[in-house]
């Protein structure tokens, strides 16, 4: 008789109280035969928290990997598993998808356990639009790769989503005030769920003053919710800079439009080029 595999589910911790963790959470914990788990002492923590005795596993970044196979041979020979992050949902800027990919490659059942996420759970108390969204993850650490991974994203119009570390808050808003301009509401969460749950409100130039001022808001990771491109007034400014471009290249070579574009509009000039030549008004130089 062919053996039965077993499942692995995919079980949403809470981000911060845990309070939050649902009856079907505790359940599935309890009963599957290992649990994969991002950082061992949290997970310890919570299940102690819920009277939890369970076998755990190391699963992180750093031996995703390697780990995966023996926890794929697990399921082939019908143990259940489950696999959690230290808080919030697994594989939301957190190890778990080569896992689950390979699951999915090979038709094990794969059966997600919802529940908490900070990026939606900033969302739904950010007041910014959240009929469309955008989640970013964490941005690259470097300010040129940051600048120009902020500059891809530019011209979307969701509400965009971000983690960052509390440590790097205050120059990845300076670079969102620089590459986005400072005109987009932009909110910062921080220690969600928690007893010092704090939500900040103001432009990217002012939260980052705000937050190098204050050192309680660079402790920890934070979510940074940005308005995203297409308001009416925005638009405009859009359409003001597409003229602006076009009468100077009839003149002048792209990068010297751009350039001059740029300082009579107050837009970014690597913008305005790339607008140029999806315009077709140069050639790349």
């Amino acid at each position: 008789m062919q053996q039965t595999r077993g499942v692995l589910y995919v079980v949403a911790t809470p981000i911060g109280n845990l309070a939050d963790m649902s009856e079907r959470a505790r359940k599935i914990l309890a009963e599957v035969d290992l649990i994969a788990a991002e950082d061992t002492r949290q997970t310890l923590r919570l299940l102690n928290h819920c009277g939890i005795s369970a076998t755990l596993v190391s699963y992180h970044d750093h031996n995703e990997t390697s780990v995966s196979r023996r926890l794929l041979a697990e399921l082939e020979q019908g143990r259940n598993l489950a696999l959690v992050s230290d808080a919030g949902t697994p594989l939301v800027s957190d190890p778990g998808y080569s896992l689950v990919s390979a699951a999915r490659e090979r038709n094990l059942s794969v059966v997600p356990i919802p529940g908490p996420s900070a990026a939606i759970c900033a969302l739904s108390a950010a007041g910014l639009p959240s009929d469309r969204f955008l989640f970013l993850g964490f941005p690259p650490r470097s300010k040129p790769q940051r600048r120009t991974w902020l500059d891809g994203v530019a011209d979307e119009p969701g509400t965009l989503i971000l983690y960052e570390s509390g440590r790097r808050a205050v120059a990845t808003l300076a670079d969102l005030a620089e590459t986005l301009g400072d005109s987009r509401r932009v909110v910062l969460a921080r220690e969600l769920t928690k007893r010092f749950e704090t939500f900040l409100f103001g432009s990217a130039s002012e939260l980052a003053r705000r937050v190098e001022e204050d050192e309680e808001q660079q402790l920890g990771e934070l979510v940074i919710l940005v308005e995203g491109r297409g308001s009416d007034g925005e638009d405009a400014g859009l359409a003001e800079q597409e003229r602006v471009l076009r009468i100077l290249s009839e003149s002048l070579p792209l990068s010297q439009s751009a350039a001059l574009a740029a300082r009579l509009t107050g837009a970014k000039k690597n913008r305005l080029y790339r607008l140029g030549l999806e315009l077709g008004l140069g050639d790349a130089d």
